[in-house]
């Protein structure tokens, strides 16, 4: 499955990589794509839930909408 979540805190090299990584840390991620002008990140994954998810951006600080 694929979804795009808008995460608007993320503002630089830093946030991009803190979700990034907070993200392919999760088992069944299998990719997570940046986009740091449109504040979103595209998520390809396979056994988990968005809530999931959604937790591990927050984990590292950032706030997530759909």
């Amino acid at each position: 499955m694929t979804i795009t979540l808008k995460v608007p805190g993320m503002k630089c090299q830093h946030c991009e990589a803190a979700v990034k990584g907070a993200l392919t840390e999760l088992e069944g991620v299998k990719s997570a794509n940046v986009d740091l002008s449109a504040k979103t990140v595209t998520i390809e994954y396979e056994n988990l839930d968005v809530a999931a998810l959604k937790e591990a951006i927050e984990d590292v600080g950032f706030d997530v909408e759909e």
